[in-house]
């Protein structure tokens, strides 16, 4: 007679079976690069506007670098912000755009902006990718669009929207300047002024402003140091 109890004995098959990493890490919150943040998405009839700020911090309590650029492009008319550990951050942003560029070989056409938001939201929730918050604006056929992506893979539009350590101090500008017939300048003076709204309080925040203005024609990135030309 056999001797075997189910559910007390392993599976047989559980030597061949494996597990995706889960992206947590005890003990080193202190050496693993933040980026802290104030991240911004305004969306316009002309197009979208991102703005981030530009520190990385260790463990929140040291700044580790003040050039970080928290916006990178990941479609030809689309850009994600880098919001929370740096590696999970780049990783998300890699996989991504690697998605976008392997759906464009295939279908000989673009992915659009919501399918693209979709795939994020799937990611963050099914993939190795620790802390991450990120911003999603981009322009397609339906016209400009921004999305936030929680770390459990939450896909919200809205009009603006705000994540990171400075988002109540941004949204405290935004809520009075927001309208909604903005131009693509105005948004872009609005967003910079929000940041510096942040970085004036909020440690994780600092040290200048990289903007992005998305339209159907592509995407410009460029950092600033000083908010100066936006006051």
């Amino acid at each position: 007679m056999s001797n075997w109890t189910q559910g007390t004995d392993p599976s047989p098959y559980e030597p061949e079976l494996g597990s995706l990493p889960n992206g947590s890490q005890t003990g080193d919150e202190d050496t693993v690069n933040k980026t802290g943040t104030t991240t911004i998405g305004i969306a316009t009839d002309e197009g979208v506007v991102i703005a981030t700020d530009m520190r990385a911090s260790l463990g929140g309590r040291f700044v580790s670098n003040k050039n970080v650029q928290k916006v990178e492009q990941i479609h030809p008319t689309g850009a994600l912000t880098l919001v929370g550990s740096v590696g999970g951050a780049q990783s998300f942003i890699r996989t991504l755009r690697s998605e976008v560029d392997l759906y464009e070989a295939r279908r000989g056409e673009s992915m659009d902006i919501e399918a693209l938001a979709t795939l994020a939201g799937n990611f963050a929730r099914g993939g190795p990718f620790r802390a991450i918050n990120p911003i999603l604006g981009g322009v397609d056929d339906e016209g400009s669009h921004v999305y936030s992506i929680d770390p459990a893979g939450g896909v919200m539009e809205d009009d603006y929207t705000v994540t990171g350590s400075g988002m109540q101090l941004a949204y405290g500008l935004l809520e009075q300047e927001y309208d909604d017939d903005l131009s693509l300048e105005d948004a872009t003076s609005i967003a910079a002024r929000a940041i510096k709204s942040a970085v004036e309080r909020d440690t994780g925040s600092g040290n200048g402003v990289f903007l992005a203005e998305i339209t159907d024609e592509g995407v410009e990135i460029e950092g600033h140091e000083a908010f100066d030309a936006f006051l």
